[in-house]
């Protein structure tokens, strides 16, 4: 019985001393783990650079709150924005739901590619251009936004959900991010 015991604790102290294992987030290693499709490494670094910059400007806390009416609610910039890097952060390209799927689901009628997708909870909306899930380091987007003839709402869309990230990071309240 001892020895099952003794054995038993080994592989719990195993499994708890795995690297990657329950390790904070400034114990990762910079960068992304980059899904995209079309999108350099480079080109997500350079968006987390702008997300810091405006950060360090102005905190915006609640855009999707004066979507439903909800007085603004800005801080002054936080520099500290500097000092958090992307570390595993994923991007993913995920595909548009379809217009039959948003007409049937909202209502809503617009051409195929949608520029939607289906946000898992806890999101704030049902369906976005795109999502963050915080614990998890994860940021998706409607895939055909990636390759429209405008690049910049594409890069508006990823600045986006790198500053609620960061915000994330510093502690601020996201949830109306």
């Amino acid at each position: 019985m001892r020895t099952r015991s003794l054995r038993c604790l080994i592989v719990v102290a195993v499994v708890l001393g795995q690297p990657g294992c329950g390790g904070s987030y400034h114990e990762l290693p910079v960068g992304f783990i980059n899904r995209t499709r079309h999108t350099s490494v480079g080109s997500l670094t350079a968006l987390w650079s702008a997300a810091q910059r405006a950060i360090a400007g102005q905190v915006d806390l609640n855009p999707i709150g004066r979507l439903h009416g909800e007085s603004p609610h800005y801080l002054p910039g936080d520099v500290r924005a500097y000092n958090v890097p992307p570390r595993q952060i994923e991007v993913e390209a995920i595909s548009d739901v379809s217009s039959q799927q948003l007409l049937a689901a909202t209502g809503v009628l617009r051409a195929d590619p949608t520029g939607f997708i289906l946000c898992p909870q806890p999101c704030n909306v049902t369906y976005d251009s795109s999502y963050t899930l915080f614990s998890q380091r994860y940021i998706a987007y409607a895939a055909s936004w990636e390759s429209a003839a405008d690049p910049q709402p594409f890069a508006q869309i990823l600045e986006y959900e790198f500053q609620s990230q960061i915000l994330y990071r510093l502690g601020y309240d996201v949830s109306k991010r």
